[in-house]
């Protein structure tokens, strides 16, 4: 029989005040279960001018501000589930919980409180935020009264719109699944030549477009993603000149 894929969980991890590298590592999360579904959302920061009722028609709204980027998900934590090995059984479900709500506890941060930066992983999705607000429900007791399974509701916020991240899900040497291999999105008046030059693989830009199937190397549209790691052998045909143009030349 073939060994079972292994699962990928979904992380939490604190992040530095700039979030950019990953902090204090002994407080990583593993979920225990992962979420049905992730809601991303985004806004921007829109006002009506002032006196703006005074004119006719619809008036014009400005852009005032950076605009935000929501997660929203759910997630499942049952001491009462079989448990990986060497991990520990506890006996109240809020000892799993506790390792969600270190994410939005605010710290000393010289004069005043600030919440911790976090980073949300799973397979190739990527957020960093601050952890907007967290719900926990507990769901089921024992005859004792200790709580066994809870659903916790979290919100993350960043102040800005960015471009995805997509994490890389393949150790060195492995072979991605389906729909894991980390993408690149293409610049404005980008082509596949110089998006591969940029990367160190510029030797390998035609089978790298061959494997994308574009069929236009040098025309691509802003945020096209193309996978780097792909590649196709391409045969380039000589060129040969007519016999007939030979003769007349």
């Amino acid at each position: 029989m073939p060994d079972s894929q292994k699962l990928e969980k979904a992380m939490l991890r604190e992040l530095d005040a700039e979030f950019k590298n990953e902090i204090n590592t002994d407080k990583n999360c593993t979920v225990q279960f992962n979420p049905e579904t992730l809601k991303v959302g985004f806004a921007n920061q829109v006002a009506t001018p002032q006196g703006a009722g005074d004119q006719k028609g619809t008036p014009a709204r400005q852009f005032v501000g950076a605009g935000t980027t929501k997660l929203s998900l759910q997630l499942w934590f049952d001491v009462t589930a079989e448990m990986p090995a060497g991990e520990k059984k506890e006996q109240d479900v809020r000892k799993l919980t506790a390792k969600v709500a270190y994410f939005i506890t605010p710290k000393p941060e010289g004069t005043k409180f600030v919440p911790p930066a976090v980073r949300f992983s799973w397979g190739s999705f990527q957020f960093d935020g601050i952890m907007e607000s967290m719900e926990e429900s507990l769901e089921f007791f024992s005859s004792d009264g200790r709580p066994l399974r809870a659903s916790v509701t979290i919100n993350l916020t960043q102040q800005k719109i960015t471009e995805f991240t997509f994490r890389a899900t393949a150790g060195p040497g492995a072979t991605a699944s389906p729909g894991t291999r980390p993408l690149t999105p293409a610049p404005s008046k980008g082509s596949v030549q110089s998006i591969a030059d940029s990367q160190g693989k510029g030797d390998d830009w035609q089978g790298i477009a061959a494997a994308n199937n574009i069929e236009n190397p040098r025309l691509l549209q802003p945020g096209q993603l193309l996978d780097l790691n792909a590649s196709a052998s391409v045969s380039i045909s000589p060129q040969i000149t007519p016999i007939a143009q030979i003769g007349s030349a």
